[in-house]
């Protein structure tokens, strides 16, 4: 990568060894950086379209790809959480964070029963699954994997560690992504629900994929350094770390 060209070399021995391993340093931060930050007259804001990689972005603002590293160096959330993802690439991670299979209940019942470790078995679709979490704000139980009950109105059971039997009513069955994560009011403030009543015809549900969305497409809104000053940024940046 470009950007570690000019950082400096630095020796360090491994354990015993007697002869230094050299290294660049990539540890050196350039205070130039921190300093143009809090300099609004030098910045411009960007919003990085669909698709769009760091040094195409670099190369529609400054007519080279090369200055693609000032993007993190000038956003947290970018050098913290990566680049925006495109539409695919947001699915698959969706679907790999959130991978199994959600249940919610508007069963009291559900606070001093079917814990966690638990098989469960849907009576009418006879599939099953073992619990592997509890969110009992929501009135939800978390089922390993992808898991086909039906999707609402089934009676589940399971027989817990003294070999009695519980059931309950679920009155709905998700993929894990697209389950309730939290309840927003009017406002968009999170407000939490009785999760036996459930959160009524005020409430909006945000979805585990809903709010991962919400934070990807925040990424793509971003602070670039303008036009007219990237040179200048760029060689004051690379003094700095050379010094």
């Amino acid at each position: 990568m470009l950007y570690f060209n000019d950082f400096p070399d630095v020796g360090y021995k491994f354990g015993d060894e007697v002869d230094e391993t050299i290294f660049q340093n990539i540890s050196v931060y350039a205070e130039v950086i921190d300093q143009i930050k809090s300099e609004v007259t030098f910045l411009n804001t960007f919003t990085i379209q669909e698709g769009f990689r760091p040094d195409q972005v670099s190369q529609i603002l400054y007519d080279t790809p090369l200055h693609y590293w000032t993007f993190y160096l000038l956003n947290d959330d970018i050098r913290e959480q990566g680049w925006p993802l495109i539409r695919h690439e947001f699915e698959e991670y969706i679907k790999k964070a959130f991978p199994n299979t959600t249940l919610t209940t508007r069963d009291s019942a559900l606070v001093s029963k079917f814990k966690v470790g638990q098989t469960v078995t849907g009576n009418s679709s006879g599939a099953s699954g073992k619990i592997i979490r509890r969110n009992i704000d929501l009135g939800q139980l978390i089922i390993e994997g992808i898991v086909n009950f039906r999707q609402a109105g089934e009676t589940i059971s399971s027989t817990n560690s003294s070999g009695d039997v519980e059931s309950m009513i679920v009155v709905s069955s998700t993929k894990e992504f697209q389950s309730a994560s939290h309840y927003v009011d009017g406002n968009n403030q999170i407000v939490d629900i009785d999760f036996t009543v459930g959160p009524g015809g005020l409430l909006t549900e945000k979805t585990h994929e809903d709010v991962y969305f919400a934070v990807n497409e925040s990424l793509r809104q971003i602070t670039v350094v303008r036009p007219e000053l990237i040179n200048t940024l760029s060689s004051s940046f690379k003094q700095a770390v050379r010094g």
